[in-house]
C-alpha cells in the first residue's frame, strides 16, 4: 500500500509517501511545498494545489492522510491552516484518493510511542525508521501522518478497494524493530 502523508500549512505543506507491505516500511518520495510570498492567498493556495497534484501524478498513491483538525495559536493563522488543508482534501479527492484524518497525538504516538513528542523527536524517529534525512519538519511531519495512516488502515473506512491492502499494527512494528535492530547491531544508518 502507498500513503500519501500531507502537512498543510500555507507558506510550506509538506508531503511524504511511504509503502507499508507486510513487515516493511519503505520511503518512496518526500519534499515540501513552499509558496510564494506576497502572493495572494488565492495564489498560493492554488500553487499547493498544483504541487500536491503533481506528487500524486507522481507517485500514484492508494490513500492519502492528513493531520485532523485543531485549534491554532490564533483565529487568522487557524483561517490559513484550514484553507491549505481544505486545498489539500479537494485535491486528493479530485484524485480520487480515499482520505484518513488523524490527530496529532495519533500521529506521535504511532511514530514515537508518545503522543507528546515534539519536532526533533518525530524527525529522528523518521530518520530511524526510514533510513533518511528528513528535508525539513514539515515533511518529516507529513511522512509520520502517512506511517501513522497506513499502520492504522486510516483511510481503509474510506474505501473498500483499499480496504483489504492495508495491514494494521504488524508491519509498522515489525519496522520500527528493525530500525531499532539497526542502530544497535552498527548497521547503515
Amino acid at each position: 500500500m502507498l500513503m500519501l502523508g500531507i502537512d498543510p500549512g500555507l507558506q510550506c505543506t509538506g508531503w511524504g509517501v511511504v509503502r507499508l507491505d507486510a513487515n516493511k516500511l519503505t520511503h518512496i518520495a518526500h519534499g515540501q511545498l513552499r509558496t510564494t510570498q506576497g502572493r495572494s492567498d488565492a495564489e498560493r493556495l492554488n500553487e499547493i494545489h498544483d504541487g500536491l497534484a503533481e506528487v500524486i501524478a507522481t507517485h500514484q498513491p492508494d490513500a492519502s492522510a492528513i493531520e485532523a483538525i485543531f485549534v491554532a495559536k490564533g483565529a487568522l493563522s487557524a483561517i490559513k491552516l484550514g484553507m491549505a488543508r481544505g486545498v489539500a482534501m479537494q485535491t486528493c479527492a479530485d484524485a480520487g484518493l480515499p482520505m484518513a484524518e488523524i490527530a496529532a497525538r495519533q500521529v506521535k504516538k504511532a511514530v514515537t510511542g508518545t503522543g507528546t513528542a515534539d519536532k526533533n523527536q518525530i524527525q529522528a524517529m523518521i530518520a530511524r525508521l526510514l533510513n533518511i534525512t528528513p528535508k525539513g519538519a514539515d515533511a518529516a511531519d507529513a511522512l509520520a501522518i502517512a506511517i501513522a495512516a497506513a499502520n492504522s488502515g486510516g483511510a481503509a473506512s474510506a474505501s473498500k478497494s483499499v480496504r483489504g491492502r492495508i495491514r494494521t499494527g504488524v508491519g509498522l512494528e515489525a519496522a520500527i524493530a528493525a530500525a531499532f535492530e539497526k542502530d544497535t547491531s552498527g548497521g547503515p544508518r
